[in-house]
């Protein structure tokens, strides 16, 4: 059975936690003695109505402020699949999580307010969406039922997110609108008998429908060692393995490949996935793999197929999200963490800054605060083997850390 996971992202009081625990009880993925603890808490509110966002607002300070602070991991499964949904902050405070919990997702659910509308951390949360190349967004336009079940305002509402769309988004990702009524239930797991005009698919259906394809696997092969392996028994007394994950493409028993810094070559002898051993091995994929020699290889280093090419960078154009209290400027120094390695880097030009409500780069800006999004160069103590984001996700992707405090204070995409 395979797993979709899921981002979600809004505003304070769209309704995230609450359409997220409706999704849990319309498939009865609550258990009992749970149920009645969110019905007495509820009670206590003085509510007529069960909270469902308490399912998720997990922390005391969430529940006292009616907020989402930290991401919080929800699973649940169907018949069909199984389920890792992300609740992320909808606070401008906590945009930084949001990028956390997005950070592995095929699937965001952005909702709007029907009251409000498109706001600021509409366009925040889609351009975070399109930038981490998530390729689907399910736009759920949420408390329908305050705004009379119209469906001029859903309609507005979707008339102003596609203009966004058309500026931001990126070119194969897939938004779908959907009008909803979380509290109750319409148009999540059953559709909606008072917007009668809305004869779409309910977000549980069109979830089910997604086809969940492997991230990366058309990618070139890419194996950073994370670990060499050497156990020093008797039965494995000769035994030279290299742990880690294939972040992208695939590999197999038998193939040539080129270790990275050294260009040396060798062919794949063997791949142990635990106490199995394996033909392939597919992006995502934890295994340990054996080569015919015994190549100088160390972690840090990386396999590569000898017919995928690679770029060396001692420098690299990225867009980042700063993710730090302290500002980030020209001539700043921070380590840059790309997979195992970790290297030195020089901020040498700041490139400009979005400006969200526009959604337009100021080039006059040149300081970053916290969750602003813009563009830099960098310039690297050593080389990276690094890929642009666009072509390869696993490999595109960096953060930088404060090298006095080891703070993260900005993830970054090569481009």
């Amino acid at each position: 059975m395979d797993i979709l996971r899921i981002t979600t992202a809004g505003s304070v009081d769209d309704g995230k936690s609450t359409l997220i625990g409706r999704l849990l009880y319309d498939t009865r993925s609550i258990t009992r003695d749970k149920l009645e603890a969110i019905e007495a808490a509820s009670k206590r509110k003085g509510f007529d109505f069960t909270d469902l966002s308490l399912l998720t607002d997990g922390l005391i300070a969430e529940r006292e402020q009616g907020i989402t602070i930290d991401v919080a991991h929800i699973y649940f499964s169907t018949s069909t699949r199984k389920y890792i949904i992300a609740d992320s902050p909808g606070h401008v405070e906590y945009t930084r999580n949001m990028i956390t919990g997005a950070s592995n997702a095929s699937v965001s659910l952005i909702l709007i307010d029907a009251r409000k509308g498109v706001i600021e951390q509409t366009k925040r949360h889609f351009y975070i969406a399109s930038l981490l190349r998530i390729k689907h967004v399910v736009v759920c336009i949420n408390k329908m039922d305050l705004a009379g079940f119209d469906q001029k305002v859903f309609e507005n509402i979707k008339r102003d997110f596609e203009a966004m769309v058309v500026k931001v988004g990126f070119e194969g990702q897939e938004v779908k609108f959907i009008p909803l009524a979380a509290r109750e239930g319409d148009n999540i797991v059953f559709s909606s008998v008072k917007m009668p005009w809305y004869k779409d698919e309910t977000l549980l259906e069109f979830l089910e429908n997604i086809s969940v394809a492997a991230d990366n696997i058309n990618a070139p092969a890419r194996f950073p060692v994370q670990y060499v392996v050497r156990p020093h028994t008797d039965e494995f007394h000769d035994f030279r393995g290299y742990a880690g994950k294939v972040e992208s493409g695939s590999f197999a028993k038998g193939e040539e490949v080129m270790v990275l810094p050294s260009l040396r070559s060798s062919k794949i002898k063997s791949i142990h996935n635990y106490t199995e051993e394996k033909e392939e091995v597919l992006a995502k994929e934890s295994v340990v793999i054996t080569l015919d020699d015994e190549a100088d290889i160390s972690r840090g280093n990386m396999l590569i197929k000898c017919t995928d090419g690679f770029t060396q960078l001692t420098g690299l154009n990225a867009t980042i999200c700063w993710m730090d209290e302290s500002p980030g400027a020209e001539g700043k120094i921070f380590f840059l963490q790309h997979g195992p390695n970790r290297v030195k880097a020089k901020i040498t030009t700041v490139g400009g800054i979005l400006d969200i409500h526009s959604l337009e780069t100021n080039t006059d800006k040149k300081v970053f605060q916290l969750n602003d999004i813009g563009d830099i160069v960098l310039k690297l103590a050593k080389p990276v083997f690094a890929d642009l984001y666009v072509s390869n996700t696993a490999n595109g992707s960096f953060i930088l850390i404060d090298e006095f405090n080891n703070n993260t204070v900005a993830v970054g995409f090569v481009r």
